[in-house]
């Protein structure tokens, strides 16, 4: 469990607790191109309504809630790897063409705004949230050049009943390694999520990386001052890997850690991440 503190600009960490981002990691990585999108404009686009007041939506991070959003309809299925980020904060609406319900901002938590496509209508894409509820999703318009897109090849399974996490890329199996999830109480979240940012922070102790991802807490509304955001981060000892042991996160050993950071092959942000 990542508890993310709204106050602050030092992060604290105990008993795997995160208090607020300090320094983010870098956030590309191998298997990251820039693509066209793939809908082919067959049907008229649907142009979007003009937003003249986005201080006026919620922001869709880790922090908001956005009732109005979409649920993602299949949620057990990763997406292909096609990513968005935006250049500026941009209006996020509930169908083509439809209400906006929120503001993307271009940063999450010190990392560059990367977030998964699941579906597409010409002029159009939808992509997973960060925000609560868990699978809120939402549209975007590729008509006015605010989005840069790219895809990545990395994929992240994670298996709560066999305790296990393994990292795809091209196709293949880069690791897989047994890892600590959630207890019975304060269970991992399952479905289709995203590495939401990379973060570091020398004051803490338990992991020299923390990975939050897109996809929160069912158990805690908050949780150490925060919004109760599931990560995947490193733990100090090996006693916690192959059995429930956390408040949510996925617990992960150094060497999962050091092939998530290496420095020439970085798990990017945005990458994928489906949970069962």
């Amino acid at each position: 469990m990542l508890a993310l503190w709204l106050a602050g600009i030092a992060m604290v960490a105990t008993a795997g607790v995160l208090l607020a981002p300090s320094q983010p990691a870098p956030d590309t990585g191998r298997g990251t191109e820039p693509v066209e999108l793939g809908v082919e404009l067959h049907t008229p686009v649907v142009a979007a309504r003009a937003v003249p007041n986005l201080a006026g939506l919620p922001e869709a991070s880790t922090f908001g809630t956005i009732p109005a959003a979409p649920r993602d309809a299949t949620a057990d299925k990763e997406p292909d790897g096609q990513l968005v980020h935006p250049t500026e904060p941009v209006p996020m609406f509930d169908q083509p063409g439809g209400a906006a319900i929120a503001v993307l901002p271009t940063t999450q938590l010190g990392s560059d705004t990367w977030v998964p496509v699941i579906a597409e209508e010409p002029g159009w894409v939808q992509v997973l949230l960060p925000s609560r509820p868990n699978g809120s999703t939402g549209w975007l318009s590729t008509q006015d050049n605010t989005l840069t897109i790219r895809s990545t090849t990395d994929r992240i399974v994670i298996d709560r009943a066999a305790f296990r996490l393994t990292l795809y890329r091209d196709h293949q199996q880069i690791g897989t390694w047994n890892v600590g999830v959630g207890t019975a109480a304060t269970p991992t979240p399952a479905g289709r999520t995203f590495v939401l940012a990379s973060m570091t922070d020398a004051k803490q102790k338990f992991s020299p990386v923390i990975f939050p991802l897109g996809i929160h807490s069912t158990t805690y509304s908050t949780y150490g001052g925060g919004p109760g955001t599931t990560g995947i981060h490193g733990w100090p000892t090996t006693d916690v890997f192959g059995r429930p042991s956390s408040d949510g996160c996925i617990r992960i050993p150094a060497d999962a850690l050091a092939t998530f950071t290496n420095p020439s092959d970085p798990v990017p942000i945005g990458t994928p991440v489906l949970i069962r």
